[in-house]
This record gives C-alpha cells, structure tokens and sequence, in this order.
C-alpha cells in the first residue's frame, strides 16, 4: 500500500511511503542510472538506494481539511495536538506534501482511463527513525539547470538564482519543517519564502530550524559542520560530476526526549545505546528562569544578528574514479545501523546530474562541481558562525 509520505517540504514530484523504511518517488531514468552506478564511497552521503518497482496505483483521495485553506502561505504555523494515550505529537500532514500529493492525485485521475501503473524508485526513509522529523531541504550550487534544458527553462532557471541566494553563496532554502516545543507549534516554509530570503533571511531561517522554541539546539552543530566538510573533501574528488538541482537534506528529530527503544525490542538495545539515551535526555536540560532569561536577552540583542522570534500562537580514494554497477545494497540492517544519529545530512534529487560516465550525453565536464562546493563552503560557514555565536 502506498500513502502519502507526510515529510516532504521540497520538491515537485509527489513521494509515497511504502512501509515504514522506504519511500517510493517516481522514476526518472536519469536519476534511476545514478542511484545504480553509485561508486561506494558516495553512498553515505546519499539514501540508500533499494531498487525500482511498478505499482499498480489506485486514485485515493486523502481527506486533508485542516490544511486546505493555510496551504497557499509560504510561511505557516500549524499546532499540534497531543493525543490522550501519546505525550509526543504525531505529524500527519504538512502543506507541501499536501500539494504534492493533491497535483499527483489530479494526474493520475487524468490518465486513469489510460494508465494505472506507474513506475517507482524505492529510497531509504531518511525519518523514520525520528518521533517528530524536523527537515530542512537546500537547493545546492550556482547553477540549477541542466544540460538538456530547453533556451526557456535555462534562462527561468538563471533567473531564480539570480534573485536569490543561489548566485551569492551558491545556496538556497527549498523547504522547512521544524518542531518548536516551546508552543507546540510546527513551522513550515516553502520554497517561495525560500526564494525571496536575503543572506540575513537565510541565517535567521537556519537559526530557526536549529532552535527548538526554547533553545538553540547547539549539540546539532559539530555533527552537521563534520558532516559538510566530509562532504566537501569527497566532492572535492569526484571528477566531471555536476549535481545540477541537487538537494542537500538535513534531519533531526524535534521531540525533548527520543525514545532508542520505541522501534525496537529490548534485547536489541545495548548498554552503549541507552547510555546515549541518557545523553540525549541531558541534552535536553530544563533551563531555571535565570538562565531562560539570560539565553533570552543574548539571541534578541546578539552581535551576529540571529534574532529570536518566538512563534505567534496560531491553530492552523577518488570517490568517482570509476563507475559500479552494483549501486543497489542490501536492505538488511545491523545493529549499528538501527542507531538513531543526532542529525543526518543527506544529498537528493539527482534528475539532472552528469558525470563522463553517462555516454549519451552531449556535453562532458572537466574538473570538480565549483558551484555546488561553494555552496557547502558558505553553508559551513554560516553555521560555523551560528555555533561561535551560541558560544559566545
């Protein structure tokens, strides 16, 4: 059974959920050849990769009356109520997986008389681990069009990045869900706020997906900084590779307190996890009203500038040497594997992307990606400075 996959805040395809580990997102050959010629040593920067199938699809409507009239906003605060039997609020829905799922529903309704199997990649659930999965989508690079892209699409594309923060730090917000437990509220923003952010609305965006409504996350910070710049020196060795379009997601999980056992049986958690577990509980200290004040106080008036804005109460080895054909892994996990990580940074979306392995295509580029490398740069900068802030 495919459902709508309720974490998607970027993008234009509609994505489902097949199971709880996978996700399924239609098939663009081009992306399909990345996933199955990716060297090895890329495949931890990326989903892991679980094979292709075509599903015969049923036209389903999803009855998303809560959210239908606030979806049009770029910026929105939705609440979330707590269940009786759960103190952890469930995410059922968010606007932009909505209108994914509402244009997908609109075509396949149109072709219903013609077509009802539709062909899938099945990826890694990069959320399922995570109670509330706080995502944050950035459009990378200098450049977002293709090499197949048509004289129209070309100069559109040239034109967003020109008007937004694309062309001046080589990235862009393309979509946000973040957990603020201070009101209980959801913040989401989507790719058309993303698109008008100054440099200065884009590190306050990014203050505000690491903040929890009552404190900057600042433990997030050293893992996604030695994330990036691991990333940074492996694209630094992919020759010819150009990710145009590419996405870099970042993931952590909003609720206080994550819970290592609600996915798995006891025996399976060692002692090593549920000292973590501990930690994490730590992580999440109950601030006396001093230090709430102080903390206060240093965001609103801090010299770097990432104001405070509490959320208005709302109801609504060269790694690409050589190409491998065997891309698909296993899906079966070990132990480690099932470890929930502080936070994940993942590379997507690889419909326009190119390397000289690709021999039908036209056009062969000579060196490392510069655009999307300049973008990692000016992202671990910026958050590099939001960390020292925080110390500060």
């Amino acid at each position: 059974m495919l459902e709508p996959f309720v974490h998607q805040v970027g993008g234009h395809s509609c994505v489902l959920r097949f199971g709880e580990q996978t996700i399924c997102k239609p098939l663009i050959p081009r992306e399909h050849q990345f996933y199955r010629s990716l060297p090895a040593a890329m495949r931890k920067f990326t989903p892991q990769y679980r094979g292709s199938e075509r599903f015969l699809t049923y036209v389903v409507s999803v009855d998303y009356t809560e959210l239908e009239r606030p979806q049009q906003a770029e910026v929105l605060h939705y609440r979330l109520e707590h269940s009786h039997s759960n103190a952890t609020p469930q995410i059922k829905h968010n606007p932009w997986s909505l209108k994914c799922h509402q244009q997908q529903l609109q075509r396949m309704k149109e072709n219903a008389k013609h077509r009802n199997q539709y062909k899938f990649i099945l990826l890694e659930n990069l959320t399922w681990r995570h109670t509330v999965p706080c995502v944050l989508d950035l459009k990378m690079g200098t450049r977002q069009h293709g090499d197949d892209a048509s004289e129209e699409k070309k100069a559109m594309q040239i034109r967003k990045c020109q008007q937004s923060t694309s062309a001046s730090i080589g990235v862009r917000l393309c979509g946000m869900q973040v957990y603020h437990s201070d009101s209980g509220q959801l913040i989401f923003m989507n790719k058309y706020h993303g698109r008008k952010l100054t440099l200065a609305g884009f590190k306050e965006a990014l203050f505000q997906f690491f903040h929890s409504g009552c404190r900057l996350r600042q433990e997030l910070l050293s893992p996604v900084l030695s994330r990036l710049k691991e990333m940074q020196a492996a694209l630094e060795s992919c020759e010819s590779y150009r990710f145009y379009s590419s996405s870099l997601l970042i993931i952590y999980d909003g609720a206080q307190h994550r819970k290592h056992k609600r996915r798995r049986t006891e025996d399976e958690l060692s002692e090593e996890e549920e000292e973590d577990e501990d930690e994490e509980v730590e992580a999440e200290p109950k601030m006396d009203e001093d230090e709430d004040e102080e903390g206060e106080e240093g965001e609103v008036a801090g010299a770097f500038g990432f104001p405070h804005s509490p959320a208005p109460s709302s109801d609504s080895s060269s790694c690409c040497s050589s190409s491998s054909s065997s891309g698909s892994s296993s899906i079966s996990q070990s132990r480690s594997d099932l470890r929930c990580p502080v936070v994940d940074v993942r590379m997507i979306d690889f419909a326009h992307t190119t390397c000289r392995y690709y021999r039908e295509d036209s056009v062969v580029h000579e060196g490392k990606d510069s655009g999307y490398i300049f973008g990692l740069q000016n992202l671990i900068t910026i958050i590099s400075e939001l960390e020292n802030h925080c110390t500060d």
